[in-house]
């Protein structure tokens, strides 16, 4: 069966979600949902002359799609997957899932009882050097120290879709879910405690917002992890890409990153080029007994072929099936901590996490 699907929002992900779904065999890229005739006109003509439509309604109506891909910005991704479950569509969903735990609960509980599907857009969970990177942090024992930040030198078009994303989400919000889930596949511990700071650089967004935050939380396990991002055009390119994590048998990071342009180069953001691990181990003499391991991995996959392999995964969750409890259920934990990371900000208190 082939499954009609409509993308709702032509920004830099949904764009490159319509390209994958024109892509793939198994998907008919059935409409271009977006107000701003220029974006959608611009990339269907790109793909070929997709249907264009400005609004959801007239898209669903007209295009009677299987699924539905939102990629609009985070305020709106609750009623739009709602809306698109209860008319019987699966959904693709960029992340955040939903701007509260409970809204994203609701959306759990609509999918089972509608028996669709959803998938959450964690990008990383389909670059092989990223799950390599999981795979040998969890090789390192406990806890684990887990360091991490993303930080974001913008201007122009791009400070704009900043300013834009920062009138719901700060930055520990929007682009913390993707790494606190990465500390969350780690330990696979439950989070127990989040601390975070924040502040607020510029003038150009709201009193209450801002636009650098750190956080840290604290598992179960005892494991620890830092968390820091920062958007605008007074951001350091100084060290704003640092994925690091430590445990007591050594060490292992994303290491040289010469592909890396800028840290507003989106392809940068999941670039990794290789992975150093480090062995804690000493001889008798007290020299380390092993050698660290640089692990190429330059030959990886670009943002592109990356969505491509989002959507050959949500393809399959419909056509096999699959069982997403899971997916959804490390979804909302990630929320949950990013959530409570802008309550501390916020509220200058640590929040503790119930079960």
């Amino acid at each position: 069966m082939t499954i009609r699907v409509i993308v709702i929002g032509c920004g830099t992900m949904g764009s490159s979600h319509a390209r994958a779904y024109h892509r793939l065999d198994g998907f008919e890229l059935a409409g271009l949902v977006d107000r701003n005739a220029e974006a959608r006109a611009r990339l269907s003509q790109e793909l070929g002359g997709i249907p264009e439509f400005d609004s959801v309604d007239a898209a669903m109506a007209a295009a009677r799609p299987h699924a539905v891909a939102v990629c609009t910005y985070p305020e709106t991704h609750r009623d739009l997957t709602v809306q698109a479950l209860r008319a019987g569509m699966h959904v693709f969903v960029e992340k955040p899932i939903a701007l509260t735990v409970e809204q994203a609960r609701e959306i759990v509980a609509i999918a089972k009882e509608s028996e669709r599907k959803v998938v959450v857009g964690y990008i990383l969970r389909h670059h092989p050097a990223w799950t390599h990177f999981i795979e040998i942090a969890r090789s390192l024992g406990k806890p684990l120290v887990m360091r991490m930040n993303l930080n974001q030198q913008s201007k122009g078009a791009e400070w704009e879709v900043h300013k834009k994303l920062m009138q719901s989400m700060s930055p520990i919000v929007d682009c913390g879910v993707h790494y606190v889930d990465v500390m969350c596949q780690m330990t696979r511990s439950r989070p127990v405690r989040v601390h975070a700071i924040g502040a607020r650089l510029t003038g150009e967004i709201a009193v209450g917002m801002y636009n650098y935050g750190q956080l840290q939380v604290t598992f179960a396990d005892g494991s620890v992890g830092w968390y820091e991002a920062g958007w605008g055009p007074m951001m350091s390119e100084t060290a704003y890409f640092v994925k690091d994590v430590i445990g007591p048998l050594g060490c292992v990071s994303i290491g040289d990153r010469k592909t890396a342009k800028s840290s507003s180069d989106i392809n940068s953001h999941t670039k990794t080029s290789s992975l150093v691990r480090h062995f804690s181990s000493m001889d008798a003499k007290g020299k380390f007994a092993q050698k660290d391991v640089l692990i190429d991995t330059h030959d990886e996959p670009d943002h592109q072929e990356l969505c491509n392999r989002e959507q050959a995964y949500f393809l399959k969750a419909i056509n096999e099936d699959l069982d997403l409890a899971g997916h959804l259920a490390d979804a909302i934990s990630s929320l949950r901590i990013v959530l409570a990371a802008d309550e501390s900000v916020r509220t200058g208190q640590v929040v503790t996490l119930g079960e």
